[in-house]
């Protein structure tokens, strides 16, 4: 006989629940789905730099374009040498041919084109086009390029079991001379001891130098200490570091190695106040020369004044006649005789 299974009247408040929870569950196995979705749509692209010819000559042109940079961004563009896409520029800007470098702005679409003229950098290739950001957050991108000409060599040996940290307290040395009252670029020089805290040997290490000003974002500079820290050794690292003329205000001065900030410290820089007297003394000073030499010309051009005319002095030795003028009316004198008339 068949089995007939009794039907059990679930309330609708329970159905209701069950609902609810089947679309959470469902929600929460499609949410990394979509998250993934998501980020992938909201992730910039990243920057990237075309060259109009691969290699090229001293003296010729290179035209150098990018996409995907930021809009209205200042960027350099260099020739660097001991160079390549994936290690960057080793030794920092100190192996590029600075002189000749280019600067420019992208657009409001984030694209740029900007011909470059081609020069042998300071060490050997291979060589590389190093596009980077000067202001704001840092962005580089680093593309292959052949010197024609230029002298190759080996790529230096990067250990990766070095690993440095600082063991003592930083500080900034020096003093600003008399010129930076008067507006000169105060510079100091930042030092720091570092420890190799790795297995390997540290060689040449490239440090980032950042100075911000305020609560701007720090505009980085490589610089290269030359030396070799062997793993459990320290040393004494000293690195220059120059604002532009007449910087003041509150800076910090942050030093990088790698990714990681080793060290960061405050610099407040007076006020130029020469350069204020200088120009409160110029505003005083032009005035009243600019007056002097109006009234000068004015002397000059001004037609001379009319003088009195004075008797001519008489010949030297020569006695001026003492005759009283008379007058034709006058009567005659008293022992003139007078004339008679003839009988």
């Amino acid at each position: 006989m068949p089995r007939f299974h009794p039907v059990v009247d679930v309330p609708p408040a329970r159905r209701a629940l069950s609902a609810v929870v089947a679309v959470l569950l469902l929600l929460a196995a499609t949410a990394p789905a979509v998250t993934a979705a998501s980020a992938a749509v909201a992730a910039p692209p990243t920057p990237d730099v075309k060259l109009s010819a691969p290699q090229a000559g001293r003296g010729g042109d290179l035209t150098v374009s990018g996409t995907h940079w930021r809009p209205g961004t200042l960027l350099m563009l260099l020739i660097c040498g001991r160079s390549s896409p994936d290690k960057g520029v080793i030794g920092g800007t100190n192996s590029c041919a600075n002189a000749d470098g280019r600067a420019v702005t992208t657009d409001a679409q984030g694209t740029f084109s900007k011909k470059v003229p081609v020069a042998e950098p300071p060490v050997p290739c291979p060589c590389v086009v190093h596009v980077a950001t000067v202001t704001g957050e840092q962005q580089v991108v680093d593309a292959e390029f052949v010197v024609a000409g230029h002298p190759t060599a080996p790529l230096p040996e990067q250990s990766g079991g070095g690993r440095l940290a600082v063991l003592t307290t930083t500080r900034l040395e020096g003093e600003s001379g008399l010129l930076v009252f008067f507006g000169a670029p105060p510079a100091r020089t930042f030092e720091f001891t570092v420890g190799n805290l790795g297995t390997g040997p540290v060689e040449d290490p490239v440090f980032q130098i950042g100075t911000a000003h305020g609560v701007f974002a720090p505009q980085w500079e490589e610089q290269q200490w030359r030396g070799t820290v062997k793993p459990g050794e320290k040393a004494r690292i000293e690195l220059p570091v120059q604002l532009s003329a007449g910087a003041h205000g509150d800076y910090s001065i942050s030093v990088k190695y790698g990714d990681k900030v080793l060290a960061e410290q405050p610099w407040g820089v007076p006020v130029p106040w020469g350069v204020t007297i200088f120009w409160v003394l110029l505003a005083l000073v032009v005035p009243t020369a600019v007056f002097r030499i109006g009234m000068a010309v004015v002397d000059r051009v001004r037609p001379p004044r009319p003088r009195h005319a004075r008797p001519a002095p008489s010949p030297a030795g020569t006695p001026l006649p003492e005759t009283a003028p008379q007058t034709p009316d006058s009567a005659p004198s008293e022992n003139r005789p007078t004339t008679k008339g003839h009988s």
